[in-house]
């Protein structure tokens, strides 16, 4: 019945599609400073139905309109004029951004109605700790930052849409080429904020397979041919990066990163407000999305925890925006995933279990990697375990503060410690890609310092009054651990740090004394 499908949770899938095709509907209009809300959606629909708006703030007001059909977009295209400031000379290309003003501002001005804007960003840290010390347990801290943190429904459109408005670009070259999300904006993990992740497919499989086989040829296009894929895709980017650098309305900065492992161009989207990576086609990395997605949508307790971890992990300067030796997110993610697979009983399955749920259509193998896990969620039994986030919390600083990394790995497929097959200081296998490690680029030094804040973070939240801290008005529970230690008291730290090695001591306490009261602010600002 319709109602059964409503409560079904979408498939990764069906979210995707629906978001994509919702995305080629809308356009984003910058909105003249005294506005009638009810005004402009009057004018907007003599155009066709609207789906869905709302506005936000970005160097002025926003609309994102979502209409019912596209053809409403070159309705509304027929009726917009190309501006005219005699001072510049405009590259013509019509996209679906739109500047409205009007056109006699003083008795218009009269008429201006207040308009909701949703938030694109999460509040400040300050704001946050004060925020988490009104709750009453460790489990509703957790709760409000996620609430604070995880993207809106309206962040999720913008996104979708930024991929949308790149799209058009690549579909002048490539007409059946579609610009996809993965990563942190579309695997329930994303915080406000964070950059997009787009990556440019070609492939329409399905298309393919069925008419291939009808007449008597085998036939096929003529196309250029290169020595690597790796230089196709390099051509490729260089030229969609040109394009969006000389004809992209509001693209700006962009920067080509040609020789990385995987060529990506960066840019700012300024009419989204978003930084974005575009790469071309990576399907293990969108496996990995899905994965996550799974995980986030089969336990609400999977996605609290794992945004207070990154949260705390960003607060004490072990995850940083900038690559480098430190833990990144999707690492620190995955040791949450791990965690929460060994857990009596589980709170997750492992990848294998996972990987026997599935069915025909599920499977996906890529560049000789067997990639296939359960698709529908339905079929993945509901967990019989019933520990509290506060629990949970404290046991994960313990797991991983005690954890034997010199001769342990993690391994998500089977959801068991497995002895590391080479000698990396932290080794978390691949789900996917079985013979690399995630984790590679983090060095002794990061890994002792997340052992040690680990232990101190354990150790606070089990010898806290929290009776006393909340009379004295001090951080307790989450809030406590979301401040950085070497503020506080750094001699406190040097008993919990027998057992880890001296040369990095020294390193580690400096790194943990946070120079200035502002690091907290960009810590959790990121």
């Amino acid at each position: 019945t319709d109602a059964e499908v409503n409560i079904r949770k979408k498939t990764f899938t069906e979210v995707q599609t629906e978001r994509l095709e919702q995305a080629e509907q809308t356009v984003l209009i910058k909105c003249p400073p005294k506005l009638n809300e009810k005004k402009l959606l009057q004018y907007l629909s003599s155009h066709g139905n609207i789906n869905s708006h709302f506005f936000f703030e970005n160097r002025g007001i926003h609309a994102l309109i979502e209409f019912s059909e596209k053809d409403s977009i070159a309705s509304l295209q027929d009726a917009v004029g190309i501006p005219s400031a005699a001072e510049h000379h405009v590259v013509p290309f019509k996209s679906r951004l739109f500047t409205f003003t009007l056109k006699n501002p003083v008795s218009q001005a009269a008429e201006e109605t207040p308009v909701h804007l949703s938030p694109q960003s999460h509040i400040p840290a300050k704001e946050l700790i004060q925020k988490l010390c009104h709750a009453d347990n460790i489990s509703s801290q957790m709760y409000i930052l996620l609430n604070e943190y995880q993207l809106t429904e309206e962040n999720i459109k913008l996104r979708f849409l930024a991929c949308s408005l790149v799209r058009d670009f690549t579909r002048a070259y490539f007409p059946d080429s579609v610009v996809k999300p993965f990563g942190s904006s579309v695997n329930t993990f994303g915080k406000l904020g964070c950059d997009v992740d787009m990556f440019l497919d070609f492939h329409d499989i399905r298309k393919h397979a069925t008419t291939m086989k009808k007449g008597p040829f085998e036939m096929e296009y003529q196309m250029k041919r290169l020595p690597s894929e790796r230089l196709a895709t390099q051509k490729i980017l260089s030229v969609i990066g040109d394009c969006l650098d000389n004809f992209g309305p509001g693209c700006t900065n962009i920067q080509k990163i040609l020789n990385a492992r995987c060529p990506l161009v960066k840019f700012s989207h300024q009419p989204t407000g978003f930084q974005c990576d575009l790469s071309v086609s990576n399907s293990i990395a969108i496996k990995s999305s899905e994965l996550l997605y799974i995980y986030g949508c089969l336990d609400s307790r999977v996605r609290a925890l794992v945004f207070s971890v990154r949260c705390w992990a960003r607060v004490h300067g072990l995850t940083n925006s900038v690559p480098g030796t430190w833990i990144t997110n999707f690492s620190l993610t995955m040791m949450i995933m791990f965690f929460l697979q060994k857990r009596s009983p589980p709170i997750i399955p492992t990848l294998d279990q996972l990987k026997e749920l599935a069915d025909k259509k599920d499977k996906h193998v890529i560049g000789g990697y067997d990639c296939s896990f359960v698709s529908d969620l339905s079929k993945i039994k509901p967990t019989k375990n019933t520990e509290t986030l506060d629990v949970l919390l404290g046991d994960f600083f313990e797991y991983f503060g005690n954890f034997d990394f010199r001769k342990n790995s993690i391994n998500l497929r089977k959801g068991k410690e497995v002895n590391k097959p080479e000698s990396s200081p932290l080794y978390i296998w691949n789900p996917f890609e079985q013979d690399l490690n995630i984790s590679k680029n983090v060095n002794q030094p990061q890994l002792e310092k997340f052992v040690a804040v680990a232990r101190e973070s354990a150790w606070i939240l089990q010898k806290e009054d929290k009776t006393q801290r909340m009379i004295n008005k001090e951080p307790w529970g989450l809030a406590a651990l979301l401040i950085p230690f070497g503020k506080s008291n750094p001699s406190k730290m040097k008993n919990r740090m027998k057992g880890i090695g001296s040369e990095t001591i020294r390193s580690l306490l400096d790194s943990l004394k946070l120079n200035n009261a502002n690091s907290l602010e960009k810590a959790v600002g990121k």
